[in-house]
């Protein structure tokens, strides 16, 4: 590159850092990229059932933040389809997270990171009397060895 060129992209990339969407364009370009490679190639195999369900819960996480750029990357990428394979009701089903109202208005990833949080706050101490009650639990196993569910709760 000449200099002039490199001075060019520099201001283009600082007038773009400036505007903040420099990373929207990156990942912009990046999702063309993908798709544009997914066009080219066969058809992937029908994803596992986890990832599947991971991928919905991220979908969920980058929808409610807005972060619509990283989805149109992370779709393509992951060949998970474009419309959602399932609804939030049964992901919470699935994942054995029993919700109340407050919780609904956030993605199930936030609860579940919220009960994995508080489920460690419960846990006693060495040479603790009592766990303190949470209202969360993380998901343990009965006698049989299945799990028993998790209950998220809203903030107080």
């Amino acid at each position: 590159m000449t200099a002039s060129l490199d001075e060019l992209k520099q201001a283009l990339i600082e007038t773009l850092e400036t505007r903040g969407v420099l990373g929207q364009v990156k990942a912009k370009v990046r999702a063309e990229i993908f798709a544009a490679l997914d066009d080219e190639q066969v058809q992937r195999p029908q994803l596992p059932r986890e990832n599947a369900l991971i991928n919905e819960l991220i979908r969920e996480y980058l929808e409610y933040n807005g972060y619509y750029h990283s989805l149109s990357v992370l779709l393509p990428e992951t060949g998970h389809p474009e419309e959602p394979q399932f609804d939030r009701r049964f992901l919470a089903s699935e994942l054995r997270v029993r919700e109340d109202e407050r919780s609904r208005s956030l993605p199930l990833l936030y609860a579940l990171v919220r009960g994995s949080v508080r489920a460690e706050e419960a846990r006693p101490s060495p040479g603790a009397g009592r766990a303190r009650e949470e209202s969360a639990e993380a998901p343990s196993s009965d006698a049989d060895g299945d799990l028993r569910p998790m209950v998220i709760r809203g903030s107080d």
